[in-house]
């Protein structure tokens, strides 16, 4: 190699680095390239200015990780080893295991968010954010801390938990080690990046790395299994079958797939993600619309592939996005789109009204082919609930699925993986799947307490895996039902399972919710306040409320009920109300799986 090649002595270098033991290498090998690097990740990611007064020599890293489907655990999981090779010590929790007053020790703090329902933190995260935003929060003089987002661009509060964990870190006087990074649901090259910046500052900092990432760091175990997110597992449908009546205007499939010879292992409460493909139909129409030939190759991610196959397979056509709208307006030069470019409300509006494909329909444009597959977003996997106890079923896992169904221009649309499920795989078909943990919604350890499910929908399909383990474990502990869907007829999912449990004497209560079977409408918070009084005579016994379903109507709702009915029957005021359920999270006694 030429001088003008590597334009240094190297034997001056191994002068330098002849007595580093391996960690001090490590460390150095990673501050080397963060700092080749630094350039073109600071155009992503623009640090701040650190404090003069810092001690940074006895500095530690914590990393708090708020997932809702994995994602964040996944993130900060890949952040900690990274820190951990360097040698610092380094500890990563899940927001549910984090000692909110631990705040006033931490000297750097990192946390990976996500964002569900209505611009909500994780429902492991719910402690923590209420500990930030109390009026009694500590001030944060000492702490720096970083920020990343998930979330996904297609809902109108984009990464807001985020957003407001950042700006509450900000008030309360701590110092940002970077600025926040909000990731769409394409979170990989961006998170890579965030995490080379992280990485990069740390080295900046010139922490301690003589301790034994052994004795100092942890790490959590996403996932042990073979197969995984990224090598899923290539599953056999056993049984696909509607479970809503002829009669119902819903679609609900109650799938089992067999998992012989995976060694997937799953707990109730845990979720199956499954990778899908977009249906023929739907990509056929957007070539016709486009006037894009399907055997056209195209570059994505380094290969070339068939541009039908690339739709079939590779990204997501049935869920538009602001960022969408505007990248094909800037494409085709569309007027109309193009008055809108900007205006964000506008935008959201448009693009959770308008699929992909009746935007391309309605405001037609040439477009090149590399620019249209470059503004769609990859395909992701859909989470559905599981259905079944593992001890119950064996080598099966089963789903509960609602079949997204809705009409645009005249047309029948169809969401990505329940249309997949219910139109394009049949029994002994396979699909790709892999098994997602939730450690934040399972049953007591205690089989002798009392449980309360409260579900609506699709929500009842853990409660069917509650059931099931608590029949295996043989638990004594009472076990009450609350469920609700428009009508008893039609509607009622696993009726005869249910009836057979109430007169196995597992079920002891059971409480149904049929909001359309008569003039005014019930649902299952009615069904509670109506209860109120035996419900608060359960919860001093100890017992355990769950809660499945949509977050965004169901689960504020039943939220609201519980608060009305410990303020009538333990007399509390709104405030003690909200403190008791609060710490009732806090014991793991009220969880929620909520979407």
């Amino acid at each position: 190699m030429s001088t003008q090649q590597f334009p240094f002595n190297c034997d001056e270098l191994k002068k330098i680095i002849e007595n580093y033991n391996d960690k001090q290498l490590a460390w150095l090998s990673g501050y080397l390239w963060g700092r080749a690097e630094k350039s073109s990740v600071e155009q992503v990611l623009p640090s701040t200015t650190l404090p003069s007064n810092m001690t940074q020599a006895e500095q530690k890293v914590t990393i708090i990780s708020a997932s809702q489907t994995g994602n964040a655990r996944r993130v900060a999981n890949e952040l900690s080893q990274d820190i951990e090779r360097l040698g610092i010590a380094v500890t990563h929790l899940p927001a549910g295991e984090y000692k909110a007053k631990k705040l006033s020790q931490e000297e750097i703090l990192i946390l990976v968010t996500s964002t569900q329902g209505e611009g909500e933190p994780p429902e492991e995260a719910l402690s923590l954010y209420k500990y930030l935003f109390a009026a009694k929060a500590p001030k944060l003089t000492h702490l720096q801390f970083a920020v990343f987002g998930l979330g996904d661009a297609s809902y109108p509060k984009f990464c807001q938990a985020a957003k407001d964990f950042d700006q509450r870190f900000a008030e309360l006087e701590a110092q940002r080690l970077l600025v926040r990074v909000d990731a769409d649901t394409d979170f990989q090259t961006i998170s890579t990046s965030w995490r080379q910046a992280v990485i990069d500052k740390l080295s900046q900092l010139q922490l301690s790395n003589t301790q034994s990432p052994t004795e100092n760091s942890t790490s959590i175990a996403v996932n042990s299994s073979l197969y995984h997110r990224d090598n899923p597992f290539i599953a056999t449908v056993n049984v696909n079958q509607k479970i809503t009546s002829r009669d119902s205007d819903r679609d609900i499939r109650h799938i089992e797939l067999d998992l012989s010879d995976s060694d997937l292992h799953y707990q109730p409460g845990d979720a199956v993600g499954v990778w899908y493909q977009n249906s023929n139909e739907l990509v056929e129409e957007i070539l016709s619309i486009t006037q894009l030939a399907g055997e056209t190759p195209v570059e994505y991610h380094g290969q070339q592939i068939a541009l039908k196959t690339v739709l079939t397979e590779y990204v997501e056509l049935t869920q538009n996005t602001p960022i969408i709208i505007e990248k094909y307006a800037q494409a085709v030069q569309h007027p109309e789109l193009l008055t809108l470019m900007g205006d964000r409300e506008a935008l959201l509006e448009m693009s959770q009204t308008l699929p992909l494909v009746d935007m391309l329909n309605r405001y037609r444009g040439k477009i090149e082919v590399q620019t249209f597959v470059e503004l769609l977003r990859p395909l992701t996997p859909r989470f559905y609930s599981i259905a079944s106890a593992q001890d119950e079923v064996g080598s099966e896992v089963h789903l509960t699925v609602n079949v997204v169904r809705y009409q645009v221009d005249d047309k029948i649309r169809m969401g990505g993986a329940s249309g997949f499920l219910a139109n394009q795989i049949a029994d002994q078909d396979q699909v790709k799947i892999f098994i997602e943990h939730n450690d934040n919604f399972r049953l007591p350890d205690d089989t002798h307490a009392p449980i309360i499910m409260i579900a609506a929908g699709t929500g009842i399909a853990p409660f069917r895996a509650f059931l099931q383990q608590r029949a295996s474990q043989g638990a004594t502990g009472k076990n009450w039902l609350f469920f609700g869907n428009p009508h008893f007829i039609s509607d009622f999912l696993y009726q005869v399972e249910w009836q057979s449990y109430v007169k196995d004497g597992l079920l002891t209560r059971i409480d149904l919710a049929w909001s359309r079977d008569q003039a005014e409408k019930i649902y299952v918070q009615d069904k509670l306040v109506a209860q109120a009084s035996d419900i608060w005579q359960w919860l001093q016994e100890g017992a355990f409320i769950y809660v499945c379903g949509d977050a965004k109507r169901m689960a504020k709702a039943v939220d609201l009920a519980l608060q009305q009915i410990l303020m009538t029957q333990a007399q509390y005021s709104q405030e003690q109300a909200i403190s008791y359920l609060d710490e009732l999270r806090s014991q793991k006694r009220y969880q929620r799986d909520v979407y």
